[in-house]
């Protein structure tokens, strides 16, 4: 039975039978060293016969093979375990060769060869190792979820109206009518706080905004969360803060190897993720960054970034909260404060100088809604699926959503989310 590279040390001495692809060779005078790799990581095969060391020369690297020989103990192997006396099975035709070399320790392509050429460049063990991480990021998230008695749903990502965003949707034809590509589940899983209370789906989403930035991208993966019978927009947090100490731990265990090969720096999530009010954090940036950004609606990407590192100096923290944008910053359904009705009950997450994480606390009253509507000039037609649910009595709630890429952007330290996304889709690309 094939065992794989992680398990030939608990076989020395016997015969063994490994599978994978075959991804160095390396001839001297008297020897050739194979390198075989499989999903756990890499083993080293020693041929000595003439007839294999010859057959090795002709076969192109990440040709897939079946090695059956003796785990022998030699502490100068890589993990002290190799392959003697094999014998070799091709198990697909000679591979044409990548565009790169994979077995170089360091990736020596730039962005675009690798997203050119992702089906063979993502089997280098640096260019895989986001993956694992994103992966057990996944893991972690799904198990505060599951832990905190969340609900996982799975709602639909083709919809018949753009009404969460505006004019920034993808359309589509859908039996000759005309549909969208869903820009979140936020109606949705809004509408399941009144099946389930507590509701969480991880799922793509889809933005048509004509961002050409190294942290925007066309489709990406949410992590998204909301829960009923909510104070405000603080026990929502309290969530997020649970959410991403989860997914951090998660990382540390189960991608361990992932994280040692790339050196990714994670971070120590505090009991209590300090917090900033927007308007606190504009007086801030006003009084020391040099710059004055009062006024402004948002928050520009320097000045999140400057945010991080005044939070790491003031607190030791890599995750910062920014609560109470200004509601007219806010999507229609946010709630506003009710002690200052110009700022929401809303907030950002900020890790090392990025948003990650943006939720609050949202309307729940059917009145408050149309109100709400009214006063931006809607008509309260088109959200009549997504209204009725207030109709027949939501209680109190917020949530949130984490996009995925970018988390594991910040964990990895890359420049550019692509780094992080399979096969991404952006303003120019939809293949492959």
């Amino acid at each position: 039975m094939r065992i794989l590279s992680s398990q030939v040390s608990k076989h020395v001495g016997e015969e063994v039978c490994l599978a994978g692809w075959l991804h160095r060779v390396r001839a001297l005078k008297s020897v050739t060293f194979a390198v075989l790799r499989d999903r756990d990581g890499l083993v080293q095969v020693v041929a000595a016969d003439p007839e294999l060391v010859r057959r090795l020369a002709e076969l192109p690297e990440e040709t897939v093979v079946e090695v059956v020989g003796t785990a022998t103990a030699n502490p100068q192997a890589p993990g002290g375990v190799e392959i003697t006396s094999p014998t070799f099975r091709e198990l697909s035709d000679p591979a044409v060769a990548p565009p790169f070399d994979l077995y170089r320790p360091v990736v020596s392509a730039g962005l675009p060869t690798v997203l050119d050429n992702a089906a063979v460049a993502l089997r280098h063990p640096r260019l895989r190792a986001p993956f694992e991480i994103s992966a057990a990021s996944v893991e972690g998230f799904r198990r505060a979820m599951e832990r905190l008695d969340f609900i996982g749903a799975h709602t639909p990502k083709v919809v018949s109206s753009a009404t969460e965003s505006g004019a920034n949707v993808f359309a589509l034809d859908w039996f000759g009518r005309r549909a969208y590509l869903a820009q979140s589940p936020q109606f949705y899983k809004q509408t399941l706080v009144g099946v389930f209370e507590r509701v969480y789906e991880i799922g793509p989403v889809f933005r048509a905004e004509p961002h050409d930035t190294a942290r925007h991208l066309a489709q990406y993966t949410s992590l998204d969360a909301e829960m009923g019978f909510v104070t405000d927009h603080r026990d929502v947090m309290a969530v997020v803060r649970e959410a991403v100490a989860d997914m951090v731990s998660s990382v540390a265990q189960r991608a361990a190897g992932a994280v040692e090969l790339i050196g990714a720096e994670l971070p120590d999530v505090p009991a209590e993720i300090p917090s900033i009010h927007f308007a606190d954090a504009q007086e801030l940036l006003a009084r020391e960054s040099g710059e004055d950004p009062r006024g402004e609606p948002d928050l520009a990407p320097a000045h999140e970034r400057w945010l991080c590192e005044w939070a790491v100096r003031e607190y030791g923290s890599e995750l910062l909260f920014v609560t109470g944008y200004p509601m007219a910053k806010r999507p229609f359904y946010t709630h506003p404060d009710p002690l200052r009705p110009e700022y929401s009950n809303s907030f950002d997450l900020l890790f090392r100088g990025l948003e990650l994480v943006t939720g609050g606390q949202r309307l729940h009253r059917h009145s408050d809604y149309l109100a709400a509507l009214r006063a931006r000039g809607e008509s309260p037609e088109p959200y009549a699926g997504y209204l009725a649910a207030f109709a027949h009595g939501m209680p109190p709630h917020g949530g949130f959503a984490l996009g995925l890429e970018r988390f594991v952007a910040r964990l990895t330290g890359v420049d550019n989310v692509r780094w992080t996304t399979l096969f991404p889709r952006d303003l120019h690309r939809l293949t492959p």
